[in-house]
């Protein structure tokens, strides 16, 4: 089965936020004083969508790791398999997409971990209000995870059907991360040439 390339639209977090706003806008048409049947049923939907965001919340604060954007709390209890550096007649370094958004993270990763270090892909990884499915990537020298961006959108379809398929059996792939700059903007650049290896 391929895998999924956004989130279903029942799962997408703004969802039940929109759908509120729009049943009370609609109180502004139905008034009480109009037929009974249409406001008692705007009532019914209002409370179901309030009850449908009280759940969403709480289901938003359940910790999960990878949470439900794909960040990691901890490699603790995870399956991590490493795809390390191959020697291949073609470069296979990628670089990281959407890293100008996270350079206070990769900074800290770059100093609790060197320029050299790994990171981990984390399928179905997306951006709060996007329901667009992505490969994230975190960063692992030091202390803890830390998200660094996305795996780079022609990279992301090269290998999105193996790494979900891999991740749908609670496997996770880790593979070498380069830091490149000594101040901000850091760019970080992921070495793919292992991952051939998983293929089979």
């Amino acid at each position: 089965m391929p895998a999924p390339r956004s989130k279903p639209l029942l799962a997408w977090e703004p969802l039940p936020f929109l759908v509120l706003v729009g049943l009370l806008l609609l109180t502004g048409w139905i008034r009480p004083d109009g037929p009974p049947a249409a406001f008692w049923l705007l009532v019914v939907l209002v409370l179901a969508a309030l009850a449908w965001l009280v759940v969403s919340l709480v289901r938003a604060s359940r910790r999960a790791n990878p949470d439900q954007w794909g960040d990691l709390a901890t490699l603790e209890g995870l399956d991590v398999v490493d795809a390390p550096h191959r020697d291949r007649e073609v470069r296979a370094v990628v670089p990281v997409e959407d890293a100008n958004r996270h350079q206070a993270a990769i900074e800290l990763a770059r100093l609790y971990g060197g320029t050299e270090q790994h990171a981990v892909l984390v399928p179905r990884a997306n951006r709060w209000l996007s329901r667009r499915y992505r490969i994230g990537v975190q960063l692992v020298g030091g202390d803890r995870p830390r998200h660094a961006g996305f795996l780079a959108t022609a990279a992301a379809e090269r290998w999105v059907e193996l790494l979900d398929g891999l991740r749908q059996r609670g496997t996770f792939v880790r593979v070498p991360a380069i830091i490149v700059g000594d101040s901000r903007p850091h760019k970080v650049d992921l070495d793919l040439s292992g991952l051939d290896a998983l293929e089979g």
